[in-house]
């Protein structure tokens, strides 16, 4: 039984997060491609987008189901809980059944099969920026902003979080509500969610967010040792 290291890995959680298919998977090789719009347009898209991201910044708990759609066409789903700031469930079917869970201060990713458990901090993740009190925009984070008559299209890049990746989010044009996202790695691979059956409001269970950082050390524990 092979069983990773739950201490925290800037290069590995990149992968570990594309493995559990949450779509927030960073890998850097590549150099970002600067923005090509002017200063007054980034400006202008900027602002466009910081509207929609403080009406969605101010939902503060969401739940739903997703399908997922890896770069080779492999697909998958579950269901979904947020609430902020700084909590998310993912819980992915069958066959995977990965867990993706952040509780305020670190995420954690299982998979169940490898009896695994990865523990990052939640500040160097792209989970931050989507998890928090209140979405800045601000800067050089936003590339692009299309606005078409089904969907309001806003493309991200930020190095601390993405690493060489950006992060494509559509929502509705007219409710604001977000629709689905798509992470563009270094290498061009896409990964995108799309979510459902959205709930936004009403309570969600706190236990939903608890990770077991007992089974998580214990985890370590095991690696270290057979490691060794």
């Amino acid at each position: 039984m092979t069983i990773r290291s739950a201490r925290p890995r800037a290069p590995r959680w990149r992968a570990a997060l594309a493995s559990a298919a949450l779509a927030v998977a960073m890998i850097a090789t590549a150099p970002l491609v600067p923005s090509t719009l002017s200063g007054h347009a980034q400006a202008a898209a900027s602002d466009a987008a910081q509207r929609i991201a403080d009406h969605f910044s101010s939902v503060r708990t969401m739940s739903g189901e997703f399908v997922q759609f890896g770069p080779r066409g492999e697909q998958t789903g579950g269901k979904f809980f947020i609430e902020r700031p700084g909590r998310i469930r993912f819980n992915y079917e069958a066959p995977s059944n990965f867990k993706v869970i952040a509780d305020g201060q670190s995420v954690v990713v299982n998979n169940p099969k490898l009896k695994t458990w990865d523990l990052y901090p939640l500040s160097k993740t792209p989970l931050s920026l989507l998890l928090g009190n209140r979405i800045d925009l601000s800067g050089n984070k936003v590339r692009s902003v299309k606005e078409e008559a089904d969907a309001t299209t806003i493309q991200l890049v930020d190095r601390s979080m993405f690493g060489n990746s950006t992060i494509t989010m559509m929502f509705d044009p007219k409710s604001y509500e977000l629709k689905q996202w798509t992470i563009t790695d270094a290498q061009g691979r896409d990964t995108t969610v799309m979510i459902f059956n959205v709930q936004a409001g009403g309570a969600i269970d706190q236990g939903l967010f608890k990770i077991d950082y007992n089974q998580v050390n214990e985890a370590a524990k095991q690696n270290f040792r057979v490691d060794r």
